[in-house]
């Protein structure tokens, strides 16, 4: 399996968290603590040096807003 990190689909996934983060108002910060993480974390995903787990996904789905199942399917009509 190819590496997914700076592929154009992954690319797409962080532009996207980015800015339903940004939508919702909320700072790395503020997102991490709902997470339970640290803001290091966030920062980390945003930036493309960490991957994002499917569960993962589906609590910054909850927490920012947006239904996981419709950026799925949006995600997977992008380019590899």
């Amino acid at each position: 399996m190819v590496k997914t990190l700076g592929t154009p689909r992954h690319q797409s996934l962080i532009a996207m968290l980015v800015e339903k983060r940004e939508a919702s108002g909320l700072t790395q910060t503020q997102l991490a603590t709902r997470l339970g993480e640290y803001q290091s974390f966030v920062a980390r995903l945003e930036s493309g040096q960490r991957r994002v787990d499917v569960i993962e996904f589906i609590d910054l789905a909850n927490i920012l807003g947006f239904d996981p199942a419709a950026a799925i399917k949006r995600l997977s009509a992008e380019p590899n």
